[in-house]
């Protein structure tokens, strides 16, 4: 059991130094290329998207830590199994760090923005990991170096030497192994600690660049928030949903980012950051939800958005005959692909540089995102952007159409039930019952609750300052004691009711009135 243990502490410490200094590599030139990222990339790429929805469903913003975690315990138990077979057959150290490379590199490969550079840090780390496991293992086991000698019978390569008979077998060198182990150890921890300080020095220096950078005034301001709308009609950049594949947050330079238009179009267009901060921006106040919303679900939020208009610019660079898409990718590989016509009706489509009065916030997509009114975060919001390109649904599936998803996404009318929250105990007597409805470029002309599956009244709603906005909505009931449950809908003004059929995220986003249910004591 002894050596059992021994074999295992070795492979995991062996993997622990490996896996440290593959992200010290990555973190001096591409952190992207780290093995830890690439492998969980490939992995969320290959995910089913039921298992991806219950994440999203259920871990939230937790969905990352909960991947990396996993991928770790699955690397400490992969490499402590090759330190037990280690300990007998030295080639299964050879074998599991061939193996432990092979998947890095392909997982970093596999990544849409990778090159061939980018395998170079996993392919490290596996060589590394294992001579520290070779050298770990032959510190631990006294036989395989003075055993020979003891007995004048050498050991066949590959092997430990096997003692004479009527000699006892030792079962290891535990004062070599400790020391041995605590080397590697401390130096696994340096490594770790220094690819660690090398990202928060980029981020810090990132973040430095935003906190210095000074918007322009927009030359359409937003109109006003009316006087009447109710406390949170903004949402708070740190409150803000955040819903994409991206393991670790782009940390872009402003002096080197481009962004490029090109594809179906007459006259390519290479714009610098400081080249759009220098055309006309306008200012919105939008609504933005992600698809994988459930029905009353937290994925939605509404800023006042700064940017430059996209319509004017695809004009600029000339359509041509055809052309149906705008294919958007970010700096980490991700594709979003977007409707032209949407883009030409005269709708606020923008290339947004800023949130709430302030530069975009890392996680909302830092320098530049794009933002379409009325559709669905997957096929108008592509953050960290740095490419446009126009072509045809025919000639091409952004990332979440080829996983089944449908190629345009309108947002669908709703509803939600903000306060009471769900389960609450509340007193008899009038309580209000408030939240939000939307349907993002019609706007919400009605908002209706039923009571225990009674009759529907009218909410009052509050006031908007555009349809692209989500409406606030109140209603007073005269609660009475006992359980409740109580449904809401909405009426797009176009005069189309929300439907009450449940419906689930995928492929095109839920449906189904919101229910909660509440004690009146």
């Amino acid at each position: 059991m002894q050596r059992i243990m021994v074999g295992a502490a070795s492979g995991i410490l062996a993997a622990g130094f490996g896996v440290a200094a593959a992200e010290l590599l990555a973190a001096a030139s591409r952190p992207q290329a780290g093995p830890l990222v690439a492998v969980g990339g490939a992995l969320i790429d290959a995910t089913p998207t039921a298992v991806k929805e219950f994440a999203v469903r259920e871990l939230g913003t937790y969905d990352k830590p909960a991947l990396l975690a996993g991928i770790i315990v699955v690397v400490l138990l992969f490499t402590a199994l090759t330190g037990v077979l280690g300990l007998r057959r030295r080639i299964a150290v050879a074998a599991g760090a061939v193996l432990f490379g092979a998947a890095g590199a392909a997982a970093a490969l596999s990544r849409p923005a990778a090159g061939p550079v980018d395998a170079i840090p996993s392919l490290f780390g596996a060589v590394t990991a294992g001579a520290v496991l070779w050298w770990l293992l032959s510190r631990a086991a006294p036989g395989s170096t003075n055993l020979a000698a003891r007995t004048g019978e050498p050991s066949a390569e590959g092997t430990e030497a096997q003692p004479a008979p009527g000699v006892p077998e030792r079962d290891v060198d535990r004062r070599a192994f400790l020391r041995a182990a605590a080397l590697v150890a401390g130096g696994a921890a340096m490594a770790g600690g220094s690819a660690q300080w090398l990202r928060r020095a980029r981020a810090g220096a990132a973040a430095k660049t935003r906190e210095a950078l000074r918007l322009p005034a927009p030359a359409s301001p937003a109109a006003p928030v009316p006087a009447g709308a109710g406390p949170g009609f903004v949402t708070a950049n740190r409150d803000f949903y955040r819903v994409d594949t991206a393991l670790t947050l782009p940390r872009i330079d402003l002096d080197t980012w481009r962004l490029r238009l090109h594809g179906m179009v007459d006259t390519e267009i290479e714009l610098s950051f400081d080249d759009l901060l220098g055309r006309p921006l306008m200012e919105r106040d939008i609504t933005l939800n992600c698809v994988s919303n459930e029905v009353g679900g937290p994925y939605i939020g509404t800023a006042r958005w700064l940017g430059v208009p996209l319509g004017p610019l695809l004009r600029e660079a000339g359509l041509r005959a055809g052309a149906d898409q705008l294919v958007a990718r970010s700096a980490e590989g991700m594709t979003i692909g977007t409707p032209l016509d949407v883009l030409l009706d005269g709708r606020d489509a923008m290339l947004v540089v800023g949130m709430n009065g302030e530069p975009l916030p890392p996680a909302n997509g830092f320098p530049v995102r794009m933002l379409t009114p009325g559709l669905y975060g997957y096929a108008g919001a592509c953050k960290w952007l740095t490419e446009l390109q126009v072509t045809t649904f025919a000639d091409f599936d952004a990332y979440w159409v080829e996983r089944g998803w449908a190629a345009r996404g309108p947002v669908k009318t709703a509803a939600r039930i903000d306060r009471p929250k769900p389960f609450a105990r509340l007193t008899a007597g009038t309580q209000i019952i408030a939240g939000v409805a939307w349907a993002q470029g019609r706007g919400i002309s009605a908002v209706e609750i039923s009571i225990d599956g009674g009759a529907w009244n009218r909410a009052e709603l509050l006031p908007v300052p555009s349809a692209d906005t989500w409406v606030q909505w109140r209603y007073p009931w005269n609660a009475t004691p006992g359980p409740h449950s109580i449904a809401v809908r909405a009426t797009d003004r176009t005069g189309t009711p929300q439907t009450g059929e449940r419906a689930t995220p995928f492929p095109d986003g839920a449906t189904g009135w919101h229910t909660t249910t509440v004690t009146i004591t």
